[in-house]
């Protein structure tokens, strides 16, 4: 049962970032490396200001602010200097390594004596797994609420225009470098609270622990899409969710079976891949079915 606590409320955590993935590559159409660097952003930001003193609270907003401005920095570059998006997330992404470092002071800053958002809040009758568990799911039902209702806007709208159609809505008098900066700050809040959450549920921040959440973040929203489908946005937000749970239970359930911790990268590339041939693999064998049974 702790196990399942355990895996839900990561899972939860990693929802923000999921979210985040979700608005750069589906909503924006974009393939942003930035969450690698402005993930452990959030994190390196969070556990310098529990260090310092600061409420839990205070430091999760500023990591959200911090991760914010590292998608503006992509966005300038992608926009205004005319860099390809892929690079430009690329190259904010070594620039964080060095600001991470230079946050934290060093490579590991641990938090294991410091309060947390989820040791100040008492719940009575839950223990830490469960507190860590209520807290995670009204953080993410609030985050995608305020995104469902966000996208509904005008702004919003413009935001997933942008990304459909670029030409029809530069034909509609409206700037789409704002349109792409304005995703990929709000892209990157999240995944700077998520990185934030995540760092004050495991007790530390890390500077690598950015490494590979672009494909976490990939195989959530896969796998969401896949189970879940997305009929709607409001579908699509509650498929990146669940589908960021189940990527945790998958990864449970793989090392409970004696999968090296080593092999976990390579396993949710394979992942990945297989989740996103599913539409190709499913055509294909629905042609297969339609010309046996002719």
């Amino acid at each position: 049962m702790d196990l399942v606590i355990s895996t839900v409320s990561q899972g939860l955590l990693w929802a923000l970032l999921a979210i985040g993935v979700y608005i750069t590559f589906r909503v924006l159409d974009i393939a942003d490396l930035t969450v690698e660097g402005s993930f452990p952003l959030g994190a390196a930001v969070a556990a310098k200001l529990l260090t310092s003193g600061a409420h839990p609270v205070t430091a999760i907003l500023i990591a959200c602010i911090a991760g914010a401005l590292a998608g503006v920095v992509t966005g300038f570059l992608c926009t205004k200097l005319k860099i390809p998006a892929l690079l430009a997330g690329i190259l904010t992404m070594i620039a964080l390594y060095s600001v991470n470092l230079r946050i934290m002071g060093k490579a590991n800053l641990p938090l294991l004596s410091q309060d947390t958002i989820f040791s100040i809040t008492k719940i009575p009758g839950l223990d830490a797994g469960l507190t860590v568990l209520a807290i995670g799911a009204v953080i993410v039902l609030l985050v995608a609420v305020l995104n469902y209702w966000f996208f509904g806007t005008e702004l919003g709208t413009a935001i997933r225009a942008t990304g459909c159609n670029p030409h029809m809505i530069r034909a509609n008098g409206i700037d789409t470098d704002i349109m792409v900066v304005l995703g990929l700050l709000l892209s990157n809040a999240l995944v700077a609270m998520s990185g934030a959450l995540v760092a004050q549920s495991n007790g530390f921040a890390d500077v690598g622990m950015g490494v590979g959440t672009i494909v976490i973040g990939l195989a959530s929203v896969i796998i969401g899409e896949v189970l879940f489908g997305t009929r709607s946005f409001k579908n699509c937000l509650i498929s990146v969710i669940l589908g960021s749970i189940v990527y945790r239970a998958v990864i449970a359930i793989v090392l409970q079976m004696g999968m090296p911790p080593n092999d976990l990268k390579l396993f949710t590339a394979i992942l990945v891949a297989l989740a996103l041939s599913m539409p190709l693999l499913q055509a294909r064998w629905n042609k297969f079915r339609r010309e046996v049974t002719r």
